[in-house]
């Protein structure tokens, strides 16, 4: 059995449309989807938590809307994913309802994990959510983003999920085994390939656009998703989901599958994508008591921050710097400028008297914060 398997504790698993819906008659796969749930609640009683991503709205809705067979036009694949969302989110409930369970749909665009502040929003509602024992079912928000529905895919939006949420595992179930030097389908030379370090230009290359009609991924999409899930610290498996309880199968010692290992855990790759990627908007000047705070690895609260520069929203990176001018790190701000400074030197208890609103009781979270490391 992989340790990336059984070490880890927030899991995404994302479920491909063919696996999902009957290409034949477009109905729910019943019997598929109650064994998948015994898994998931298998994982939960464990003690791990499980976000879904699940695709086959506009694969439902097809078939409850009788469109024919082959490629949709636009405004067919928005009104498939519109009948094809509610029935969905209904066989969800009522999976892990049977199963003492609450489910909760969350409906993101990629623009939802790539603009700062609505990625705190959509991360924040996760967290949340699995907070409270709930599993989140995410899926693409096909009726209103036009590109999505071009182009984009669930592969994809379930890496950058994995990412949002610092997952420690990302599995992609699908019509396929894993990875391969070739497509197997058109090269029956092709050799399996079991793990992979170091996502190339070879690996890359091995990679053939295998999507379905039902499935708008192919093995393309799925090595894209993996350079996203590994630079955020995820490991990912793309694992057969055609057999019954297909994450039970995962974790059997013989199990077919290709991992893509990530170089480092999701903490670590969040603070490098936050001290090294993001541009700061502003300064958060700190006293001694907050400083040394953060040194013992807690949040930055608004009674310790002294002086605020800068124009920054929601969701932006600053820097957070001592009283002596001294650059401690970097983070990502819970409060705009002008709320930051109605909050700053007060109490958290205070401030949702002073900005109107329930908001975060610290100024940075120490998970979305990045501190320079002290000279010995």
């Amino acid at each position: 059995m992989r340790p990336e398997w059984t070490a880890a504790r927030r899991i995404v698993v994302k479920i491909g449309s063919a696996l999902l819906v009957d290409r034949a008659t477009g109905a729910l796969k019943s019997t598929w989807l109650n064994s998948l749930g015994d898994d998931i609640a298998a994982l939960i009683a464990s003690g791990k938590e499980v976000i879904l991503v699940s695709s086959g709205a506009i694969a439902f809705g097809r078939g409850a809307l009788g469109l024919p067979k082959g490629a949709l036009k636009l405004d067919e694949s928005q009104a498939a994913a519109a009948a094809g969302q509610i029935s969905l989110a209904h066989a969800y409930q009522d999976l892990f309802r049977a199963r003492g369970l609450v489910a909760a749909q969350v409906l993101l665009t990629l623009g939802d994990t790539e603009e700062r502040r609505r990625y705190l929003n959509a991360r924040s509602t996760i967290e949340t959510l699995l907070r409270l024992k709930a599993i989140p079912v995410v899926n693409e928000n096909d009726t209103v983003a036009t590109s999505e529905i071009r182009y984009g895919d669930n592969d994809r939006l379930a890496a950058r999920v994995a990412s949002m949420c610092s997952a420690d595992c990302l599995v992609l179930l699908s019509d396929i085994d894993g990875l391969y030097t070739a497509p197997p389908a058109q090269n029956p030379r092709a050799e399996f390939i079991p793990e992979v370090r170091e996502i190339t230009p070879a690996i890359e290359a091995m990679a053939g656009d295998a999507g379905t009609e039902l499935s708008r991924g192919g093995m393309v999409t799925k090595v894209a998703a993996a350079r996203i899930a590994t630079g955020g610290g995820a490991h990912m498996v793309i694992a057969l989901g055609k057999v019954l309880n297909p994450l039970a199968a995962l974790g059997a010692p013989d199990k077919r599958a290709t991992w893509f290992l990530a170089p480092s855990d999701p903490v670590a790759a969040r603070k490098r994508w936050i001290a090294g990627t993001l541009e700061p908007r502003g300064v958060l000047v700190i006293d001694a008591g907050a400083a040394a705070a953060l040194d013992a690895g807690k949040s930055l609260l608004p009674a310790g921050v002294r002086r605020i520069e800068g124009a920054f929203d929601r969701g932006d990176a600053v820097v957070i710097r001592s009283v002596d001018g001294r650059d401690l790190g970097r983070g990502l701000s819970a409060y705009a400028r002008a709320d930051a400074e109605r909050i700053m030197g007060k109490k958290s208890s205070e401030i949702a008297a002073l900005v109107g609103y329930e908001g975060r009781a610290e100024i940075v979270h120490r998970d979305d914060m990045a501190l320079v490391a002290r000279k010995s």
